[in-house]
């Protein structure tokens, strides 16, 4: 089966996940690896971590790390699903990291001959917040979807549980 880059971005809770999920699956051979980025955990968060889980069943292999995508990647020989890089991007943040490295670091995950699928939020289409923070998140994010998006194959826009394929 031949390598694919896939992106499914949409607004929260716009069903881009599952839809990931099917495509992973229907694009792995063998169990895929579900990379789960998520680091900080509230109760809430914790909640949607739990649904997710039970939405993915055991259909995937889990591992969880928020930041070193290309090490945790490279290192698969099944289809790897990122659930999701916009957590990637706040825990980047977070820890202090720049853009630069954080372009450095997809380029180097976009250019592995793996199966990888990418999720990403769809923050872009909001007001313009009042906080630099945010809009530093915002600017990245909508940087970052450009360069994946024109390195994937497939890019699926997902909005009421629909993904369109618009690559």
């Amino acid at each position: 089966m031949k390598t694919k880059k896939a992106l499914f971005i949409g607004g929260i809770k716009s069903g881009k996940s599952l839809n990931a999920e099917i495509y992973t699956l229907k694009h792995s051979l063998q169990k895929p690896i579900y990379l789960a980025t998520t680091e900080f955990i509230d109760d809430e968060m914790q909640k949607r971590i739990e649904a997710h889980k039970l939405q993915r069943d055991a259909q995937f292999e889990t591992l969880e790390e928020p930041l070193k995508l290309y090490e945790t990647i490279s290192k698969q020989k099944n289809a790897v699903l990122v659930e999701c890089l916009s957590m990637w991007i706040n825990n980047m943040l977070y820890h202090g990291f720049e853009f630069a490295e954080m372009k450095k670091e997809l380029e180097a995950v976009l250019a592995l001959d793996k199966t990888v699928v990418f999720v990403l939020n769809d923050v872009g289409c909001g007001i313009i917040p009042d906080n630099a923070l945010a809009r530093e998140f915002i600017d990245i994010s909508g940087k970052l979807s450009q360069l994946i998006a024109s390195s994937c194959d497939e890019v699926y826009h997902t909005i009421a549980g629909i993904s369109t394929r618009i690559k």
